[in-house]
């Protein structure tokens, strides 16, 4: 899946609404940075560094779990104000592994494709930034509380 803006930036949605890694994140060293965000569409990226590497010195899967995890989440969660958060559990995650990453850097995005008051299914992709399709998803997320809340 591809952004039809094909933009790498903020479009017109202020840095403001980005959130910081998760502490889930932080602790295991996954520098995952927010990098686009709007309704029904998220944009995470990482880079590729040594103690995310597994035995065979190759992007753990679990770090492309993580990524398709947070985009697919965030997709459904934009408020467009930064004082009202939404928040998701997952309920159901589908990775599906594809290739191996080739470049210094994967980039996770994600889109809402349908769900209603309480739930919303998404899919994402994850690519290197030489444009390698590395993985793609979907998954289920139940919204917790109201925005705000």
């Amino acid at each position: 899946m591809t952004d039809t803006n094909k933009d790498h930036d903020t479009g017109s949605v202020s840095p403001d609404l980005f959130e910081p890694p998760s502490p889930l994140a932080t602790h295991l060293g996954i520098a995952i940075a927010m990098t686009g965000w709007r309704k029904g569409w998220a944009r995470v990226e990482a880079p590729m560094v040594p103690e995310l590497l597994n035995r065979q010195g190759l992007p753990h899967g679990g770090l492309h779990a993580t990524l398709l995890d947070t985009a697919m989440g965030f997709s459904g969660c934009f408020t467009g104000d930064p004082d009202l958060r939404q928040m998701a559990l997952t309920l159901s995650l589908t990775v599906n592994y594809l290739g191996q990453a080739q470049g210094n850097h994967l980039i996770a995005e994600a889109r809402v494709t349908g769900g209603g008051r309480k739930t919303f299914f998404a899919e994402g992709t994850v690519q290197d930034d030489t444009g390698r399709l590395i993985a793609t998803g979907t998954g289920v997320f139940r919204y917790r509380g109201a925005p705000g809340a």
